[in-house]
């Protein structure tokens, strides 16, 4: 088929390479613009475009696509059977969407109509969730509510970051792509309204990282951790300087003690100890931070003007003392 391919990101480029080794003519590639990156604001192009460089396809970089009609004449003149869209992070308007022979198809990151929006593979991370998966489905005019076409689901790992499944998912959601527009080339594709039982995953805020050591139990900040893990990192602030978390796990207090048998006499005071303070530091054993209901364990870290490091090559060379005590800005 003739396709147009929207995306950005590298999880839109497994999706486009694998279209690509299937022998569908690409007409055009669409994606952002060029973006400033690095310590010299170096304009980058997006893993997408690096792709379609790379295998000789057409490449489109409109600054907006609404009211754009020379963008939309050029879309026109291609004369697309199907226009494929993986994480551009644009919503297409309806004259874009009525183009294509077969319509206009989008993967997303999660079982819709659960977490419909910009952030559905971190959201679920964050919350805790068991499963996600993968949703291939015809685009309108809304965010992520036209009918749906294949679904895969798939387990999350308790202690799987943002990242790792979201290059779990990208695969899966290449395979899922690959198979649905062979039942639509065939005219067999299931279609599958959604209804109006749905949950939205708005775009992360960088203040969301800070972690609220008083009102977040001890899971919640690991799923917040592995949540922001790898795009920003959930952070804290210690003796005034920003402290970023990239991995933790919870310990439950009765663990601890067993572990640690100098604290089992003063278990009766965890109860009265501030969240967010430090229980135990040790360079071989590591950093146990008390929090509303249990106990974080810290397993790599990063502090200000430095790398990520795992918790004992950073207690090497930081000086932190029990006692002391992570708090919010």
């Amino acid at each position: 088929m003739k396709i147009v391919f929207m995306g950005t990101p590298d999880f839109a480029k497994t999706s486009l390479d694998a279209i690509v080794k299937e022998k569908h003519e690409i007409v055009a590639v669409v994606t952002n613009p060029d973006k400033p990156q690095g310590r010299g604001m170096k304009l980058t192009p997006s893993p997408v475009k690096q792709y379609a460089i790379e295998n000789g396809l057409p490449v489109l970089q409109p600054e907006k696509i609404r009211k754009n009609e020379n963008f939309i004449d050029m879309i026109k003149q291609q004369q697309p059977d199907v226009i494929c869209v993986v994480a551009y992070g644009k919503i297409l308007p309806a004259e874009l969407l009525k183009i294509p022979k077969f319509g206009c198809v989008n993967v997303h990151g999660s079982l819709l109509p659960k977490y419909r929006g910009a952030a559905p593979i971190q959201w679920a991370v964050i919350n805790g969730d068991s499963i996600t998966g993968i949703t291939t489905m015809y685009m309108d005019e809304g965010m992520d509510s036209g009918d749906m076409i294949l679904k895969e689901e798939v387990a999350i790992g308790d202690n799987e970051t943002t990242g790792e499944l979201w290059n779990r998912l990208s695969i899966i959601g290449a395979n899922l792509l690959v198979k649905t527009l062979k039942l639509i080339e065939q005219g067999k594709e299931p279609r599958e309204k959604q209804g109006k039982n749905y949950t939205l995953a708005p775009m992360l805020e960088k203040s969301m990282g800070n972690i609220n050591w008083e009102q977040k139990t001890a899971k919640e900040i690991k799923n917040l951790v592995r949540g922001l893990n790898p795009i920003m990192g959930a952070y804290s602030f210690l003796n005034g300087k920003k402290i970023k978390f990239w991995k933790a796990d919870v310990i439950p207090e009765n663990t601890f003690m067993d572990m640690y048998e100098e604290f089992a006499e003063y278990a009766y005071k965890i109860k009265e100890i501030d969240p967010g303070t430090i229980l135990f530091v040790d360079e071989k054993k590591g950093l146990y931070v008390k929090t509303k209901d249990g106990i974080l364990s810290v397993l790599e870290i990063q502090s200000e003007n430095s790398k990520k490091m795992k918790i004992d090559e950073f207690l090497r060379g930081n000086k932190i003392q029990a006692a002391d005590g992570f708090k919010m800005q």
